[in-house]
């Protein structure tokens, strides 16, 4: 429901309940998750639907002004259309099109529907910029982006100066941006205060609380219903109220909502390969002229990680085909080892039949598959990868772009194997199914080839990273992408796609004297370790009263209230102690 989330803010869809206030005269903008095939128009034409209903006269006066200059006859309409532009207070809309271009580095008079995917995506955040929104929603913005054109969206809107409001599966795009996590799960909204990293050291134990009280319900419920089924003499003389207080914890298990399960991935693995697995000496490849890779040589051998780093295009799945012998190289050898079972994921999904049910796809009409010498299901097979039975049985057209990837990681991991190939395999994942996925990946016990623009991903998994820096030069590092970063020499070219402009940062705040502790500031400190300490230990009371099964007898509403009023103190201790850091930071400076 996250991006239905995001439809409700922006206003494209109306709650069925409940009040969205929004503060008097607010610009929303939204950058949705698709990036449409069909752009009609130049990237100026597109970025200037982003002004309403006057960006329509904008790309007049734009088409005008260039056909003139092409030597047409435009004057007198071109003299219309300004009078139309000053008549809604519109004289400077071009001129901020054009700075949001700058800005973006983009040439507007470009086919929007030439552009690479990434390209497009950029032309469609200059179209949500161009109306100056005060608030910008963005629905996973980096998927399908290379690592350059991500590293420069985080630049870009670490400089903008509205609010942010946006949904990613992308880690290291959370840890750089978010200052504070709001999460949805099982149909209710927290607000985490803070970065990632302190989030899910939160949310962790929170679930870890949550854990504990269920289990003290679900015994307390099971004495409960022991109680109930004795004899008859006891039935004679049983307490109706707490006859009563049964049914109603009868009525809140049904109802609770647990949280909704992890994929539990397994990887079945072929017998070993030989200790080589591919080796490249000197291999070049070139397409209609072009040379793609230029004197390649690589030795990847059995249990290697091998990470492929490059912008989109550069060739990253040509080299993926040429090291599994699908082509051959222009010049330069390549030798594979012996006893490969090599089990390929493709990032285009070519693998997945449309119109066959997402069990077929994994079974082939079968009922059962054989899982590292294990006769299962394949209905519980696919229940690891978070698919229903009654979601098994639909066809794949009707998955989600998620699903999709679970079915394929689904298919490709009942096969056996000892080579895995991963072209872009974390699209579309949720960031539990991620870290499972790492998991699984490290205890396997094949070689793994890896095509990523995910730089956790990356840093977690790889053992050594092949990068295209340009021209056809492919080198290759030790370790992972941050291990790359420090590695790389500093003449040499990064990866990236496209030049851009480099984002705005603010002027540096000009130097004043340090500031010291007022009288103010040293009664707050002097009062503050006794407040944390209070509502340390009211926290600590609300704790063990969701532990103890009488706050259950009270119903949902006082559950409810206690778990809100627990979040609640868990944010405002979190303040506390950053304000308390601060005001310690200027007692000692």
């Amino acid at each position: 429901g996250k991006s239905t989330l995001l439809k409700l803010v922006a206003g494209e869809i109306k709650a069925d309940s409940g009040e969205i206030a929004r503060q008097q005269g607010l610009r929303v903008a939204m950058l949705e998750q698709a990036v449409p095939e069909g752009m009609q128009g130049s990237v100026f034409d597109v970025v200037a639907e982003g002004l309403g209903e006057a960006g329509a006269l904008v790309r007049r006066y734009h088409q005008l002004v260039h056909a003139m200059a092409d030597g047409a006859d435009t004057m007198a309409e071109l003299e219309r259309c300004q009078h139309q532009l000053e008549a809604v207070n519109g004289w400077e809309l071009p001129q901020r099109v054009e700075a949001v271009l700058s800005r973006l580095g983009l040439d507007g008079e470009l086919p929007a529907a030439s552009l690479s995917g990434g390209l497009r995506r950029r032309v469609l955040l200059g179209r949500a910029l161009v109306g100056e929104p005060d608030l910008l929603l963005l629905d996973e913005p980096t998927n399908h982006l290379d690592i350059e054109s991500i590293t420069w969206l985080e630049d870009f809107l670490l400089g903008f100066n509205g609010a942010l409001l946006f949904i990613t599966h992308d880690r290291a795009f959370l840890r750089r941006l978010a200052t504070r996590i709001i999460e949805l799960d099982r149909g209710r909204l927290s607000d985490w205060p803070g970065d990632y990293d302190a989030y899910l050291e939160r949310k962790q134990a929170l679930l870890d609380a949550e854990e504990k009280q269920n289990a003290l319900f679900d015994k307390r419920l099971a004495e409960e219903e022991v109680w109930i089924r004795r004899g008859i003499e006891a039935r004679r003389t049983r307490n109706e109220g707490r006859v009563r207080a049964l049914l109603k914890m009868r009525e809140e298990f049904a109802a609770r909502r647990n949280v909704q399960g992890s994929a539990r991935i397994r990887i079945q693995e072929a017998a070993r390969s030989g200790k080589l697995v591919v080796e490249a000496e000197d291999v070049s490849f070139a397409w209609n002229g072009n040379t793609i890779i230029r004197g390649f040589s690589t030795l990847i051998q059995r249990g290697d990680r091998v990470g492929l780093i490059g912008p989109n295009g550069s060739g990253k799945t040509t080299l993926l085909r040429l090291l599994l012998g699908q082509i051959e190289p222009t010049s330069g050898t390549i030798r594979l080892g012996t006893n490969l079972e090599i089990a390929y994921f493709d990032q285009y999904r070519a693998a997945l039949e449309e119109e066959k049910s997402v069990q077929d796809n994994v079974a082939e009409g079968r009922d059962r598959i054989t899982i590292n010498g294990e006769n299962r299901h394949v209905l519980g097979w696919l229940q690891d990868f978070l698919f229903t039975p009654a979601r098994a049985r639909q066809p794949v057209k009707a998955l989600s772009g998620g699903e999709r990837n679970r079915l394929l990681l689904a298919r490709l991991f009942a096969k056996p194997s000892n080579l895995l190939v991963l072209d872009e395999p974390t699209n579309d994942l949720d960031a539990d199914t991620l870290d499972l996925l790492e998991e699984r990946l490290a205890d396997y016990g094949g070689t793994v080839l890896l095509v990523s623009h995910d730089r956790a991903f990356l840093d977690n998994v790889v053992t050594s990273t092949i990068v295209f820096e340009g021209d056809g030069m492919v080198n290759e590092y030790v370790g992972g992408y941050s291990d790359w970063l420090r590695q790389r020499p500093a003449a040499a070219p990064t990866v990236k796609a496209e030049p851009t402009p480099q984002p705005k940062t603010p002027p540096p705040a000009p130097t004043a004297k340090p500031k010291k502790l007022s009288y103010k500031d040293a009664r707050e400190l002097e009062a503050l370790p006794a407040r944390i300490e209070a509502m340390e230990a009211e926290r600590d009371a609300l704790t063990a009263s969701l532990s103890s099964p009488e706050i259950y007898q009270q119903g949902n509403d006082a559950v409810a209230a206690a778990q809100t009023k627990l979040e609640e103190l868990e944010r405002t201790l979190g303040v506390a102690y950053a304000r308390w850091e601060a005001l310690e930071a200027l007692r000692s400076g």
